[in-house]
């Protein structure tokens, strides 16, 4: 399976679509003939970046599309918002009461500071301190599900709620240009070729939305970290890949004859390498944790 790995940004798609950011954060910026939209917020420590690009670019985005409201799609909201005021801020059903949770603010801050911290160590030098509250989402944030539709101008974005993975979790479709912003939907890219399968919120939900994904016959397919999958065969390997993924850390998971503890051991074991060394310690065990509970639900 071919992969678009790039390191040198912005990447370009299409004429009217752009990878933004960096790799271990792609923000999507689509760009109509009347309007421009970013889908995927990143961290704080990619905020800047993204604005640098943007003004290279000469463009204003119109509307900020949040993917879900996790640390690494959500923590770059306040700095574009800042540099955007104008812009729409647009979010899923379920994610203004996801980030309202008492623990939820406290999690984003230090996810944040780590994260921040290990671009630093990278070289990916940004200026910008981590944010210091959670964000929020106020009462102007439009709050977009099934089968609404922004136009802007020749590039129509089409949102699905995608479940499985987080509450508030949208995918955008442009069918213009046969492509699907998938946010994590279909798991975390790691660039061994493997998805880390994250099904949060539910097993079987996570299933039917790669399915339902895949039903929609897409030429390109672009998760948030890492790569995008261009081409009929790529993108049909990708989504039957995070398929395969899923189905053999449950079936790894329930099959088990340790406790709980060494379970989550040695899936934290097994994935956290590579990219995936970007999120905490306590991150990744906490989603090992939500794997086993899912598997079990499941």
């Amino acid at each position: 399976m071919k992969t678009n790995i790039q390191r040198s940004y912005p990447v370009v798609v299409h004429d009217r679509l752009q990878v933004l950011g960096h790799p271990f954060f792609h923000v999507y910026l689509v760009r109509g003939t009347n309007a421009s939209a970013l889908i995927e917020m990143g961290v704080s420590a990619t905020a800047d970046t993204v604005v640098g690009q943007l003004a290279a670019l000469n463009i204003r985005p119109d509307y900020l599309i949040i993917g879900h409201p996790h640390v690494d799609h959500i923590n770059g909201l306040p700095a574009l918002r800042e540099a955007f005021p104008e812009a729409y801020v647009i979010a899923g059903a379920g994610a203004p009461e996801f980030l309202s949770h008492p623990r939820t603010g406290p999690s984003l801050v230090h996810d944040d500071q780590f994260m921040t911290a290990f671009l630093k160590d990278k070289g990916i030098v940004n200026s910008r301190p981590p944010i210091a509250t959670g964000p929020l989402l106020g009462d102007d944030t439009l709050i977009k599900g099934e089968g609404d539709v922004i136009d802007l101008g020749g590039m129509t974005l089409e949102f699905l709620v995608t479940k499985g993975h987080s509450p508030g979790n949208l995918a955008v479709h442009i069918p213009e240009l046969r492509t699907l912003m998938v946010s994590d939907s279909l798991g975390y890219y790691l660039t061994c070729q493997r998805f880390f399968s994250i099904y949060f919120t539910g097993y079987a939900d996570y299933m039917e939305t790669i399915d339902r994904l895949a039903s929609l016959r897409p030429q390109i397919v672009a998760p948030a970290h890492q790569a995008f999958f261009q081409g009929g065969a790529d993108v049909v390997k990708a989504l039957d890949l995070a398929r395969q993924e899923a189905e053999t850390m449950k079936k790894k998971i329930l099959a088990h004859p340790g406790d709980d503890d060494r379970i989550i051991e040695e899936i934290f074991k097994e994935f956290y390498r590579d990219e995936l060394l970007i999120y905490s310690r306590e991150n990744i065990i906490g989603c090992c944790r939500l794997l086993l509970r899912r598997s079990r639900e499941a």
